[in-house]
Order: C-alpha cells, then sequence, then structure tokens
C-alpha cells in the first residue's frame, strides 16, 4: 500500500508540475515578443533563457512520467511519454504559435490516473494528519486574483506562509515586478517551491523569523485542520495562519485569504474587519468550488480598531454560500497594491536549508575577509628586522623556504629536522648519558652538485 500510495504522489507532483508549465510557457513566449517591439532586447534574452529553463523541466518531468507509468503497467501513458520527449525535445521555442504543444500536454495529463489520486486528496483534505491538509490553489483561480491586483511600477514583495510547491504563488507573482516568499513545512515540496520562488523557507510557519511590515501582499492559503498550538490547546490553523501573519503585511497591504465557506466563522471575520478594511468575498467557480467549497477573502489593511458590526455581516455567508458573489465578477485592478518599496532584511526558515546559507555566505563581508586572509597569506612578506642564524634555521627545517632560490647561485634548498642522540661518559659515577637533540639538514641542489649542511 506504502508503494502504491507513493506513486500516486509522485503522479501528483508530475500533474502541478505539468499544470505550471502550461501556464507560464506560452507567457514567457508571448513576453519576447512584447520586449522587442519595444527595443528592450537584453529583457527579450534574459525571458528566453527561462524559457529554455522551462523546457528543461519539461523534459524531466515528461521523462518522470514514463517511469511512473512503466511501473504501473500503463503501456499507453509510457508510449505516449516516449513520443513526446522527443517532440519536446526538438520544439524551438521562438515557434509563434504554442497551441499543438499545449494539446499535448492536455492529453498527458489526462493519461495520468484519476480516481485514486482524488481519493488520495479527499483523504488529505479530510484527514488531514495524513499530508498535513495540503490542496494547492486552482492556477486558473490564482489568474483571476492577480486581475484584481493592481501592481505599482516599483518593485513589490509578496508572501506565502505555506506555500506548498509555490505554484500559486509564482502565477501570482508572473510578468509583475514581485518577489516572492514562501514557507513550506514538507521539505519535497519545499525543494521543489525553490524552483520557483525567490526565497524559500523550510519548515514550520510558526517558527520562522521574519520581517514585520515589510510585504505589500500576503497570499494565505492554510490546511485545513485542526492543529496544537504551544498551551496545547487545540486551535484550527485557519485562523491561527490569519492573526500570526498579519504583522508581516505593511499598511495599505492586501489580504488575499483563501477558506472554506463554512470558516467564515464570526471569530475570523471578527479577526478580518477588525485589521481590514474595503472587505470583498468571492466564491469559487462551480467546478472548483464542489471539491472543497473555497471561496476567497479580499482586504487592504488598517489600524486596527473594532470591526464587530462587518464581522457579523460578514459571517453570514457561512450560512448563505449562493449568496456570496462569483469570481468571475471580480473586477480587475480593485485592490492596489502599496507603491512603496521596502527591503526584508530578515527572513529565516524554522529549518535551515542550504539555499538559505549560499544567500547568506554570498552576502556575509566575513568570506570576503577570509579569501582576503587567504590573498595576504600568499604574498611575499619581508621580516621587519634580519633574521639570525637560529630563527633561519628553525624556517629552513619546518619546510617554509623549500624550493627554488633564485640568486646569483641560483640553487634548489630542501630541509628538514632529524634526531640524533649523543653519548657522554659520566666519569666520575661511570655511568653513560644518551641526549637526543634536534639536528637541521639542508640539502643543496647546484651547478656544481649536491651539497650537504648542517
Amino acid at each position: 500500500m506504502s508503494e502504491r500510495y507513493y506513486v500516486l504522489e509522485k503522479f501528483a507532483e508530475r500533474r502541478r508540475t505539468l499544470a505550471g508549465l502550461q501556464e507560464s510557457m506560452p507567457i514567457k513566449r508571448r513576453a519576447i515578443d512584447i520586449y522587442k517591439q519595444k527595443n528592450k532586447m537584453q529583457s527579450a534574452r534574459e525571458t528566453y533563457a527561462e524559457l529554455e529553463a522551462l523546457k528543461e523541466r519539461l523534459l524531466e518531468a515528461v521523462c518522470g512520467l514514463r517511469l511512473l507509468f512503466c511501473e504501473c503497467e500503463t503501456p499507453e501513458g509510457a508510449d505516449f511519454c516516449r513520443q513526446l520527449y522527443g517532440a519536446v525535445k526538438k520544439f524551438n521555442l521562438l515557434t509563434p504559435d504554442y497551441t499543438k504543444l499545449m494539446e499535448a500536454l492536455r492529453r498527458l495529463t489526462d493519461l495520468i490516473p484519476q480516481t485514486e489520486a482524488a481519493s488520495g486528496k479527499t483523504i488529505g483534505h479530510l484527514m488531514n494528519n495524513v499530508r498535513m491538509g495540503y490542496f494547492p490553489t486552482d492556477l486558473a483561480h490564482v489568474g483571476r486574483i492577480q486581475s484584481a491586483l493592481a501592481f505599482p511600477d516599483g518593485k513589490v514583495n509578496l508572501l506565502d506562509p505555506c506555500c506548498g510547491c509555490g505554484l500559486a504563488l509564482e502565477r501570482l507573482g508572473m510578468q509583475q515586478n514581485a518577489a516572492t516568499y514562501g514557507i513550506e513545512i514538507d521539505e519535497a515540496r519545499g525543494k521543489e517551491a525553490e524552483n520557483r520562488l525567490n526565497r524559500v523557507g523550510f519548515g514550520s510557519f510558526f517558527h520562522s523569523r521574519i520581517s514585520h511590515e515589510a510585504f505589500h501582499a500576503l497570499f494565505l492559503n492554510p490546511p485545513y485542520l485542526s492543529v496544537m498550538n504551544e498551551s496545547g490547546a487545540k486551535a484550527r490553523s485557519e485562523k491561527r495562519f490569519l492573526v500570526e501573519s498579519l504583522h508581516h503585511l505593511m499598511q495599505d497591504g492586501i489580504l488575499i485569504y483563501i477558506i472554506p465557506y463554512y470558516r467564515l466563522t464570526w471569530d475570523i471575520c471578527r479577526v478580518i474587519c477588525d485589521s481590514f478594511r474595503d472587505v470583498s468575498t468571492y466564491r469559487f467557480l462551480d467546478e472548483e468550488f464542489a471539491k472543497f467549497k473555497q471561496v476567497v477573502v479580499f482586504g487592504i489593511k488598517k489600524k486596527k480598531e473594532d470591526g464587530s458590526q462587518q464581522a457579523e455581516i460578514l459571517s453570514q455567508y457561512a450560512m448563505l454560500p449562493e449568496k456570496i458573489p462569483m469570481i468571475d465578477t471580480l473586477q480587475s485592478e480593485s485592490y492596489p497594491l502599496p507603491d512603496n518599496e521596502k527591503a526584508v532584511e530578515l527572513f529565516k526558515g524554522a529549518v535551515f536549508n542550504l539555499g538559505e546559507l549560499q544567500r547568506q555566505m554570498a552576502k556575509s563581508k566575513s568570506c570576503e575577509l577570509f579569501f582576503e586572509k587567504s590573498k595576504i597569506d600568499a604574498m611575499e612578506k619581508q621580516p621587519l628586522l634580519p633574521l639570525n642564524l637560529g630563527q633561519i634555521g628553525l624556517i629552513g627545517g619546518s619546510g617554509l623556504i623549500n624550493g627554488y632560490v633564485d640568486c646569483d647561485s641560483p640553487h634548489v634548498i630542501k630541509g628538514r629536522v632529524v634526531k640524533e642522540v649523543k653519548k657522554r661518559d659520566n666519569i666520575e659515577d661511570g655511568t653513560l648519558t644518551e641526549t637526543r637533540v634536534n639536528k637541521m639538514l639542508f640539502h643543496l641542489l647546484t651547478p656544481d652538485g649536491v651539497k650537504r649542511l648542517t
């Protein structure tokens, strides 16, 4: 059972990868033409490089799916992957029309097992201890959410405290001047997210260290389960994630909060209405809404005040989901992000990872000093005072002046220290004393032959 479950998990991962590539590859291709029209050739080249990287990810995904199909004894899927791999390998990324490629990817997605995977999602959502309540947001809906945001010309910071494999936040910031930050408790999904987001912290969000009021938008699709807090009491994670992530959002920053409609309880609505203005709620489209009953709540952060009356109105949606407007009625650019560039000075996950180590070492002045010290050590240096005979002997015996000496009489020198035993007869008591001493030896190779100095 565990091996079968592993295969289904891998199928689900590949499905997510294909979904992200179907979304991003045509967008990147169109961006190249736009940059060329605006004569921004450097941007066009950079985008093409990104498109090449997406093609490599696609080849990797198709190859991985072929192995999974073979393991599940599904020859139709394995053969399709083999043919598609060859076609993608020869595919010209500058082809204007990606329709045939996208159709092939949709056909491949349809071949991925559905029934058991859907059951696995249901178990993972209703019995969340299996997969920590993880359910990725549908990318088509993320696209609608992005269209509701008005991005300023300056750079913005986007935060997802439970980013999963990073697809949703990547889509939210796509084609925008946005830096994406995610936290993920599952290591496998976190490593997947590192390929998509600017920064990924590993481990629990609640034990991560992140700058306050540094983010322009908070994308929050928390796991739907009960969790144990530090005091030992149980709390729904939807509320806890909301409460403990608000201080990372700057004033006038945008909240994007995705939860099941029945979790619009009065206490959660009170938290929202106390801290946000211009709050609005939209229901996911019918097919997607039928799966997990999700809604998205928007709000603009304000100074905290009493929002009990507004919370009473908002919480009524939990009893009347049919009254919630559909997300396709969401107006474009109705929520402007703050035009306030700000650096994220602190971003550390609860579990340290190699990617963070590399970033911190790249910024560390200590590394520069270390390499500068090595450079100084390798330089030729002169002593402040002339060396006496004993000091010359010590340096030579330690091997520091071994090698070729270029002077009036060039030679090669090799120094070493040997042990020597000296014996002395004591006339008074007739005993023999042996003393071990260190002796310096130098061998010189000169044009006249080898010489030995002691």
